[in-house]
């Protein structure tokens, strides 16, 4: 079997705070960085919070209920920095211990979570979250934290979500596009490190126009639901086009399915150790923001969730 290097030098990052979904993206990081041999870095965030004065000081106080706060708030900020060590040194002696020889780095920093994660994802063959957490990095799913740092991140993305709890030899590639070629390499990738099998999935649906008073004639709209579906069937194929030489033991498929995209792939979740899919950014009126169907995959998967950036 052919040795896959792309990612072999660089480390795996994982965001720890000490919550039990942390623990679970550290236990799931572990076995990532040693299927790929590569050193695996602990990640913990300080809180950036600030204390704010006991009370509205007089008049003739304020200057010194302004030194009093300042003091404050640099005690807490060394107390959340010892704390974020503590977090991240006992998170990197779980990691030692359940992999030993594992080379395993720990790193406490003070700055928010979202900063962190994205700066260590740029030097990282992947980053590993949990779905929930608290302190530093708060609200990694279902709170905003997770899905800014997926609109950012520069390399791929590893949500640890689900309740599959034994191998199903299967990774899911979710493609939207033929030109998603980085998500479907990263799949074969994926599939080939598990020797497990590969489906690249594509589905859609027709759209549908509100509004319009006057359908068209039958004759008509089944013209364009045979163009439609003809083009739609390509995709999947475009998208693994040439990988298939690239990696000759990976048993994979191309399927397109006519369903919503994210009902399709979180079904197909259910048969599956990981799904892969292409995140798309797009630019919105407050910045990068990823799709419906990302979204939709991240909150109801039943395995792990990686996303690979992709240009819109």
């Amino acid at each position: 079997m052919r040795t896959v290097n792309r990612s072999a030098q660089l480390p795996v990052v994982v965001g720890v705070d000490g919550s039990d979904h942390s623990l679970r993206a550290l236990d799931r990081a572990v076995g990532e960085a040693v299927l790929r041999g590569a050193p695996l870095e602990v990640l913990c965030g300080a809180s950036a919070h600030r204390l704010a004065p006991d009370g509205a000081p007089g008049a003739s106080g304020v200057l010194g209920a302004a030194g009093e706060a300042e003091a404050a708030d640099e005690e807490r900020r060394r107390a959340l920095a010892r704390q974020a060590r503590q977090i991240a040194e006992s998170a990197a002696e779980r990691a030692r211990e359940s992999a030993p020889g594992l080379e395993v780095e720990p790193s406490a920093v003070d700055e928010n979570a979202v900063a962190a994660l994205v700066r260590a994802g740029s030097r990282a063959a992947l980053t590993v979250v949990g779905t929930r957490g608290h302190g530093g990095f708060t609200g990694l799913l279902l709170g905003s934290v997770s899905l800014r740092v997926a609109a950012h991140i520069e390399g791929p993305l590893m949500v640890v979500r689900g309740d599959n709890e034994r191998p199903r030899h299967t990774v899911v590639v979710g493609v939207e596009y033929g030109t998603d070629t980085d998500a479907a390499r990263y799949g074969f990738e994926e599939a080939e490190r598990r020797a497990a099998a590969l489906l690249v999935l594509h589905a859609w649906e027709l759209p549908v126009y509100p509004g319009v008073m006057v359908p068209p004639p039958t004759r008509v709209l089944e013209e364009i639901a045979e163009e439609q579906a003809r083009y739609e069937e390509s995709v999947p194929m475009d998208a693994v086009a040439g990988l298939r030489e690239a990696y000759p033991n990976v048993d994979a498929r191309a399927e397109t399915v006519y369903a919503g995209p994210g009902h399709a792939l979180v079904e197909a979740s259910a048969a599956a150790d990981l799904v892969v899919l292409a995140a798309h950014r797009r630019h919105r009126l407050f910045g990068m923001r990823l799709g419906a169907v990302t979204h939709a995959v991240l909150h109801h998967a039943h395995c792990p969730v990686v996303l690979v950036p992709t240009a819109a």
